[in-house]
């Protein structure tokens, strides 16, 4: 079998420190630590029928879930493999309650909010999942990061990206100099470029909604949704409806083929005015690399993603994400 021979992540993020001067390296180093705990989390959710990480492990998080097996090995991979690396002040989860402090004496000036197994209600069905991070500069003057570190907007990130463990393992990310993909050869157990300069197309025919929650939505939200069904040749209706139940699985796929993924805040569960994902660990990171993309992330009340300035930890917020011209379309919709 021919094995590949082209360029591998490290070069890939090699070449872009050498277009900044001023570079320390040290975002380099964090990248790379994040990639090794990504290999680690891959080998095990490769085979997760086998080494007892299927399944409930007995613990709820904080948005009130259970935690599964492999959630709580990704999530304690990440924070071991970080807490040292001497590139970041502190650390955020989406499993843990309060902020994560490093290991004295390895303080670095960078922040990571990462959730470490998107779409963990699908490990037992063999559904495609994800780990998803952003890095940030951090603000304070101490030695351990503080809560404000943590709390930024996504427009100050300056990395972010996702690991989707799937068919094959890939990882993409943006350092804002576009998007780029990588899959995982494991025979050599290096990740090489596959996807150069990803560029989300500006309109398509696709759309992922839960529809499930149909009846809990907003006025706005339903017509959007019956508009997309609707017979009419000229625009190109009726949309294809692809839906994972995975984020991550979700926006790549729409990231490669275009599309626009939707989840908008509903009556469901009151204690989530707001929306269901997450701020930090979900929707800030992907719009980073949407937007890269060329494509456009908003909430469902048309406020960019991007500019929103967090003010909890684990805030919620309602996410529609995708192709250019189609998150247009949604946005006069629902605003009208």
């Amino acid at each position: 079998m021919k094995r590949p021979v082209g360029i591998t992540v490290h070069r890939k993020i090699m070449d872009s420190q050498y277009l900044h001067r001023k570079a320390t390296g040290e975002l380099s180093g964090l990248l790379t630590e994040l990639i090794v705990a990504s290999k680690i989390i891959s080998a095990e959710a490769n085979m997760a029928g086998l080494a007892d990480v299927i399944g409930v492990s007995g613990k709820t998080n904080i948005q009130g879930e259970e935690v599964q097996k492999l959630d709580e090995f990704a999530n304690n991979t990440i924070k071991r493999r970080m807490a040292r690396s001497g590139y970041i002040c502190v650390m955020a989860s989406e499993e843990d309650d309060e902020i994560i402090p490093v290991k004295e004496g390895y303080e670095g000036k960078y922040t990571l909010a990462f959730d470490p197994l998107d779409g963990s209600s699908n490990i037992d069905v063999n559904v495609s999942i994800g780990t998803i991070f952003s890095i940030h500069l951090r603000k304070s003057k101490g030695k351990q990061g503080n809560l404000e570190d943590v709390l930024q907007p996504g427009s100050s990130i300056v990395a972010a990206g996702y690991i989707i463990y799937g068919s094959s393992t890939m990882l993409v990310y943006s350092t804002g100099e576009g998007v780029h993909g990588f899959t995982l050869d494991p025979s050599v157990g290096e990740f090489f470029l596959s996807h150069e300069d990803i560029r989300i197309p500006e309109k398509s025919k696709y759309f992922s909604v839960n529809e499930g929650n149909y009846h809990y939505w907003k006025p706005a939200m339903r017509s959007y949704v019956d508009y997309l069904k609707e017979i009419d040749e000229d625009s190109g209706r009726p949309y294809s409806s692809r839906y994972i139940g995975s984020l991550v699985a979700d926006f790549h796929r729409n990231l490669i083929t275009g599309g626009i993924f939707v989840y908008p805040c509903d009556c469901k569960n009151p204690d989530k005015p707001k929306g269901k994902l997450r701020l930090l660990y979900e929707a800030s990171p992907l719009a980073y690399l949407v937007e890269q993309a060329g494509g456009r992330a908003i909430t469902d009340g048309g406020r960019r993603i991007l500019d929103i300035q967090p003010t909890e930890l684990h805030e919620r917020v309602s996410l529609v994400i995708g192709s250019r011209k189609e998150v247009d379309v949604a946005e006069n919709m629902l605003l009208s």
